[in-house]
């Protein structure tokens, strides 16, 4: 479990294809660097979230980090800006900078919201507007079916970061970057036709497979109390 309050930004070392070392197990890994921020009390098997995504470390030291990439996690994420080819997964831009948070420990402020590290889809950002000396961004979702858990005011993770959602349609959505959080996150490092990875708020979509089942179930409490407010916002609707 993570907040999505970024610890520090890492920078790409190398994306290794089919890494035979020990730590690496024959599969795709990546190395993170300028990460000492959070290694001083890391231990292999570990969970850090690199761009919002919860990895494993395999392999570190006093200001480096290795963490394997399962298949999965290249099909969902933008991690190392991957191109998918007759022979595998190929690219990685060296240099590039991640976010990167550790696992929450017990008894920690809690300072974000609830992310799980687990990215539900990738986003295009479409625009970034500045105003004042903060930054509009609009984003258009891969995957359109995670728009109804984005609503305006509820929470989201965005490369990791928890931001929150100003204003939404039906394919897109705005959130603004203020001032200090700009210079703590590698979204502004961002242009437009990037894509970042998304997480949308898990108690909505707890929310939703426990109405959706109970409805399909005949649950008829449950129906009822969910026709009694559909009813009392059409009346408020009605007279405002």
């Amino acid at each position: 479990m993570f907040t999505g309050i970024v610890e520090t930004m890492g920078t790409v070392r190398a994306l290794t294809q089919n890494d035979s070392s020990e730590s690496g197990g024959n599969g795709v890994s990546l190395e993170i660097c300028n990460a000492e921020a959070i290694l001083s009390d890391c231990h292999l098997g570990d969970s850090i979230a690199v761009n919002g995504t919860c990895l494993t470390v395999t392999q570190f030291d006093a200001t480096s980090f290795k963490v394997g990439l399962a298949p999965e996690t290249l099909h969902r994420t933008n991690l190392g800006k991957y191109t998918l080819t007759a022979s595998g997964y190929t690219a990685s831009n060296p240099g590039d900078r991640v976010n990167l948070e550790r696992a929450l420990a017990a008894g920690m402020r809690f300072g974000g919201h609830f992310v799980q590290g687990h990215i539900d889809t990738t986003a295009e950002i479409v625009s970034i507007t500045p105003e004042g000396n903060s930054l509009w961004f609009k984003l258009k979702v891969v995957d359109k079916s995670y728009m109804r858990y984005i609503i305006p005011k509820g929470f989201i993770a965005i490369d990791g970061t928890s931001l929150t959602v100003c204003d939404v349609d039906d394919e897109t959505f705005t959130i603004m970057l203020v001032a200090y959080t700009q210079s703590h996150v590698v979204m502004p490092l961002k242009k437009v036709g990037d894509y970042v990875n998304i997480e949308v708020d898990m108690l909505g979509k707890y929310a939703d497979k426990i109405i959706a089942t109970s409805l399909i179930e005949g649950n008829d409490a449950l129906g009822r109390i969910i026709e009694n407010i559909v009813e009392k916002r059409l009346e408020d609707m009605r007279h405002p």
